[in-house]
């Protein structure tokens, strides 16, 4: 049964403003009737919100709890988007997204939207012909300390639910660029006016707990079970298909022998030293 959509937040905490999703998302989202309140590590020069946008870390708690003080919900991208070493995932993705449901506890914020990725469950085998698509209760298949940190944020979410009551959407991303660049990325991309719309059926569907969906486009190649994010009100536009043909002309289709092709997180699941999503 689709959830039924409740009144738009007024003011939402972008965190992560300055990234390349939460840049994109400062350009889309108001158009849904959002304020944005803008955070990023890094200060935001231009752009849509610019002038009001709050430059903190997610260990500033004092910082934090000032930046979530008076919103109505928070969109949470920010932290680190790809691989790299434990110590580094530890302070942003783990400790930092504990300090912003911390600050969200305390300053009564009930809503939370929490950028999870589809590297929570990187190891899974990617479907071919014929099998069903990834359903999001499959197990849990970190494929790097990145997305071992999108499992961490996911049971957070669940735990601040049940204890404290403060709702999440977790949304595990594909890749959220204005084109897919790889064959891979057919599958799992999501356009940023896709994007934009499953955010804002995250922060308004009549849900409650901690709630896991996938995050693309309605791709015709697409890998993972988008029925419970339309369940949210999500309804998809786009597809990657238009840009099939050059992509696989450039670069074949995908090799099932290939470890960085055979997995749901691709080159997450190789030593590779460069990481795609």
């Amino acid at each position: 049964m689709s959830a039924v959509s409740a009144p738009a937040p007024r003011t939402v905490l972008l965190t992560g403003a300055a990234g390349g999703v939460g840049t994109l998302m400062r350009e889309l989202l108001p158009s849904f009737g959002y304020r944005l309140r803008l955070l990023d590590a890094r200060p935001i020069q231009d752009g849509p919100g610019a002038g009001t946008a709050i430059t903190a870390d997610l260990a500033d708690r004092d910082a934090l709890r000032a930046a979530v003080r008076g919103v109505d919900a928070i969109l949470h991208l920010a932290g680190i988007s790809k691989e790299s070493d434990f110590d580094r995932i530890l302070r942003a993705n783990i400790e930092g997204t504990y300090n912003l449901y911390e600050a969200a506890r305390e300053e009564g914020v009930r809503r939370i939207v929490f950028a999870s990725s589809n590297h929570a469950v990187g190891f899974t085998p990617r479907p071919r012909g014929g099998d069903p698509l990834i359903p999001v209760d499959t197990p849990r298949r970190p494929d790097t300390y990145y997305g071992l940190s999108k499992c961490f944020g996911e049971d957070l979410a669940q735990l601040y639910a049940d204890r404290h009551g403060i709702d999440t959407v977790s949304i595990r991303i594909g890749s959220c660029f204005p084109a897919p660049s790889t064959v891979r990325m057919l599958s799992v991309w999501m356009s940023p006016a896709d994007g934009a719309r499953l955010f804002h059926a995250a922060l308004t569907a009549d849900v409650t707990g901690h709630t896991v969906v996938y995050g693309s486009s309605a791709n015709t190649r697409l890998w993972w079970d988008l029925g419970p994010a339309r369940a949210l009100g999500y309804e998809p536009q786009d597809d990657s298909e238009p840009f099939a043909a050059a992509l696989i002309a450039e670069q074949g289709e995908l090799d099932p022998a290939d470890p960085a092709q055979a997995n749901l997180g691709g080159a997450f699941c190789t030593d590779a030293p460069r990481w795609e999503h």
